[in-house]
């Protein structure tokens, strides 16, 4: 089956999209008169509209895309990623938000500082900096080459037209633009997907009682596999992944800490990140079972695919051969909306890292109008940035999207959710073991990386280290798990060779506690 061409309908409703999501940069441009008010808004955002802006950022083109890719090629164990993050933020949630709206100014980065010096704010913005430009590069290079398949446009037009608008939308319109547009989008995701499943279910003869039957009989359904091993992907590597994961994102990431700055309250921070987390966990289940849907789809009604097609561009293909007029719209403008809303937070929050970690401390002397200068610079500087990282992905290449982005993450995340485990559990941890806990990481990183990575050498793949029996041969997002854990315990274990140095307890979980004792917070 050939795909369709796009309508007139569908372009204008394109279009008009993109227009909407540009509006709001013009609209609150006019707003942004300091620097506290492009990164942390007027602190009159509802929290229900700040918990559907975390949704917004979370969920990107990735989801979109791989998300049904991974439905429709295997079982859901990619999602129990997802499911571990409510239960960690159940328990941690109420501490880390409080913690950050009382110690820090703009930065995430700030607290480590506090607890452990500069050097531990370097390296853990520094963290950051690698995870998002390959997190941004990632949803560029995918919605560029999903629209570019389904609307027949060049592919490096439109990732340049789409990133540009991003950039204007964030450089003029600031955390308020990024927020109240994430809404809009968020809206835009959720119905562009229930439509899409239930066209898909529409579309199967028997409909969700067949797709189920059909994908439990090939094994398209369940967490598994549950082998007790760490040297492929099983359901225990993505229950501790996502664990981690869960820690980092949301104690340690600058798109969370900074939906929190911008709440009213304490109180209205927490409810925004429960929010936030439990309305992504059903999103990142309808996109996979949307995956799974397609997979009996085309089982049941013998359609046929393309040759060669990747898992990645199934859900496109589909769109595109069984969508209505004006649904095809509908459904890209959602896909467009949900890589905006994701670029949109990653890019305002790449720039108050710079303003805040870098710009600030080397210029102390800097005004107020100077810092919302250099905002808007590093705005423009962030989605250039970006946009370059997705032009090297077009150029080389690129496959499994979201086993890509997982294994970035693993590989870049550095051991700062072991970093921040340290400071908050720990009176004893101080910066000189901390520092042997980051040597041990990165050694640690290093050896993993170079002993696991495989490279054609012209004659056949090698791997750029190879140790024997020694090499590294744990699943690749095992690598994320370790580098947390050999930070905390190696910095924990060699603080104690150190002199003990007397911290402010409000860095700690243990003030919590005791302030929770007294009945002096709810």
């Amino acid at each position: 089956m050939h795909q369709n061409p796009l309508h007139a309908i569908d372009y204008i409703i394109v279009f008009v999209t993109l227009m909407i999501s540009l509006s709001f940069g013009g609209y609150f441009a006019r707003k942004q008169g300091s620097s506290s008010r492009f990164f942390k808004g007027s602190g009159n955002i509802p929290s229900w509209v700040i918990g559907m802006s975390i949704l917004a950022t979370l969920i990107s083109s990735v989801t979109f895309l791989a998300y049904p890719g991974s439905g429709y090629s295997g079982t859901w164990i990619l999602l129990v990623q997802g499911l571990m993050v409510p239960i960690v933020l159940v328990f941690l949630g109420k501490f880390i938000v409080p913690l950050y709206r009382d110690v820090i100014g703009l930065s995430a980065y700030e607290y480590f500082e506090k607890r452990f010096g500069f050097f531990a704010r370097l390296y853990g913005s520094i963290g950051f900096m690698f995870m998002h430009f390959s997190k941004m590069g990632t949803v560029f290079f995918l919605l560029s080459l999903a629209l570019s398949n389904m609307m027949g446009i060049n592919v490096y037009l439109v990732l340049w037209i789409v990133g540009i608008t991003v950039i204007i939308i964030t450089m003029y319109g600031g955390i308020e633009a990024v927020i109240w547009l994430d809404l809009f989008q968020g809206t835009m995701l959720i119905g562009g997907g229930l439509i899409s499943l239930l066209i898909v279910l529409l579309s199967v003869p028997g409909g969700l009682s067949a797709v189920w039957a059909t994908a439990a009989a090939n094994n398209r359904t369940g967490f598994g596999p549950y082998d007790l091993s760490f040297t492929k992907l099983t359901f225990f590597v993505m229950v501790l992944n996502g664990m981690f994961y869960a820690i980092q994102k949301y104690g340690t990431d600058q798109t969370m800490v900074q939906r929190y700055l911008t709440a009213k309250s304490d109180k209205s921070a927490i409810k925004a990140a429960m929010i936030g987390v439990l309305l992504c966990v059903p999103v990142w289940a309808l996109f996979m079972f949307i995956g799974t849907s397609l997979f009996s789809f085309y089982k049941i009604t013998g359609s046929t695919l393309p040759i060669g097609i990747k898992t990645d561009a199934i859900f496109p293909f589909f769109i595109m051969t069984q969508f209505p007029v004006g649904i095809v719209g509908l459904v890209i403008a959602a896909l467009l909306s949900s890589a905006i809303a994701s670029l949109n937070a990653d890019i305002n929050c790449l720039s108050a890292i710079g303003v805040a970690d870098y710009y600030a401390r080397f210029k102390k002397d800097a005004t107020d109008k100077q810092k919302l200068r250099m905002g808007k610079i590093f705005v423009a500087l962030s989605g250039l940035g970006a946009l370059g990282v997705a032009t090297i992905y077009l150029v080389l290449g690129g496959e499994g999207a979201l086993k890509i982005v997982f294994t970035l993450y693993a590989i870049f995340s550095g051991g700062v959710a072991g970093l921040f485990l340290l400071g908050v559990l720990s009176k004893r941890a101080n910066k000189q073991g901390l520092y042997i806990g980051i040597i041990a990481c990165v050694l640690f990183t290093g050896y993993a990386v170079l002993t696991s990575t495989k490279i054609d050498m012209g004659g056949g793949e090698r791997l750029l280290l190879d140790l024997g029996k020694a090499n590294f041969t744990h699943n690749s997002l095992m690598l994320g798990v370790y580098s947390h854990i050999v930070l905390f315990f190696v910095g924990w274990v060699t603080s104690w060779f150190f002199p003990k140095k007397a911290i402010d307890n409000n860095l700690t979980i243990y003030s919590y506690i005791e302030k929770r004792r007294k009945g002096e917070i709810e």
